[in-house]
């Protein structure tokens, strides 16, 4: 089904190359997108680690998506933290391991700086983001331990997934993680990453995304799926032929999209307008734009009833709420704006807007 224009995956810039363990230090917070404020701090390689830090709780992992069962673990961390007095410091990687060591990335829930403020809401009093190379995954579990969690972040005890691996070949387990701990000074907790007595993982999230079942995401996520991308120009056919203005997404590469189909979500300004109107409901389309024979996957949305919006340029989110249907191809124009409004009204009895 399409609803006109063109989104694309067009790459995003680039935070600019990574040196292994070079970074710089901490950068300003972001907002959380709906979340709230984060005033976690950054450190962008392990060299952004103030000189001078003292002991910590750490906890490492991805952390793609900042799901249910990643907040169990986090959830351990803070506890740890409360008992020993110290500070909670989360180590992700980007980019993704799976880049790295496979050469294609899954798909990426969580954009980085979306991902670090969602972990300062749950506890992180800090973040290190540790470029993901070669190099550090040629690295052994002894000198992955001493060279960041001992040298640099001084831990006081460590937090991870019961499954987590490190090293060379994922030669690390936690049992060889405790066995290390043992030696340098800190203890070590393995987490079950479960909620409500389930398995939670990024790769479940990722496969009910792609099969259209954002809801189911949104259970195992403990909040809808999101994506981020700025508003560009797009063939207008929302606008001019069919009475459907839409924004059309351009999304990082490697975003999580959902399955092709029509949504029903929230359209929201990335950052908060000073005019204090900045979120709207919508009626979201996924697809390649069959009906007029398109190849390229769009995201594009509607916000419901308004054709007043000037949103071009503009760094925009959809939150997606549930699926209305899947992708259709139709035989003309007319039976497409039937099928549009049908979807509309479903969308406001989802949305339980008038």
């Amino acid at each position: 089904m399409a609803w006109g224009g063109r989104g694309g995956f067009a790459s995003a810039d680039a935070r600019g190359a990574w040196q292994a363990w070079g970074g710089r230090a901490e950068g300003p917070s972001a907002k959380a997108n709906g979340e709230g404020e984060s005033n976690v701090r950054r450190w962008y390689g392990p060299e952004g680690v103030p000189s001078g830090w003292g002991r910590s709780v750490v906890a490492v992992g991805v952390f793609d998506g900042v799901h249910r069962g990643h907040r169990a673990l986090l959830e351990t961390a803070v506890e740890r933290g409360g008992a020993l007095g110290l500070p909670v410091v989360v180590v992700t990687f980007d980019p993704h391991p799976g880049a790295v060591l496979r050469g294609t990335p899954p798909a990426v829930l969580t954009p980085l700086e979306r991902r670090i403020d969602l972990l300062g809401g749950y506890g992180a009093d800090a973040v290190c983001v540790v470029p993901f190379t070669k190099d550090l995954s040629g690295r052994t579990p002894e000198e992955f331990v001493r060279d960041l969690l001992v040298d640099r972040l001084h831990a006081a005890a460590v937090v991870v997934g019961e499954d987590f691996r490190f090293g060379h070949r994922a030669a690390g387990d936690v049992a060889e993680l405790a066995r290390l701990g043992a030696e340098h000074g800190f203890t070590v907790d393995g987490v079950a990453l479960v909620a409500d007595g389930e398995t939670i993982t990024s790769t479940r999230v990722r496969a009910l995304l792609a099969a259209g079942d954002v809801a189911g995401a949104a259970g195992l996520l403990g909040r809808p799926h999101r994506v981020e991308g700025e508003i560009v120009h797009g063939a207008a056919r929302g606008r001019e032929l069919l009475g459907f203005p839409t924004a059309n997404m351009d999304l990082a590469p490697a975003t999580a999209v959902p399955g092709d189909g029509v949504y029903a979500g929230w359209l929201s300004r990335a950052e908060r307008s000073p005019r204090g109107e900045s979120r709207w409901p919508a009626a979201v389309s996924v697809g390649t734009n069959p009906t007029f024979d398109g190849a390229e996957r769009t995201v594009e949305a509607y916000a419901l009833d308004r054709d007043d919006l000037e949103l071009y340029g503009v760094r925009m989110t959809v939150d997606f709420t549930a699926r209305i249907r899947g992708q259709e191809r139709f035989d003309g124009i007319d039976d497409l704006i039937v099928a549009m409004r049908r979807d509309v009204e479903r969308c406001r009895v989802v949305l339980g807007v008038s």
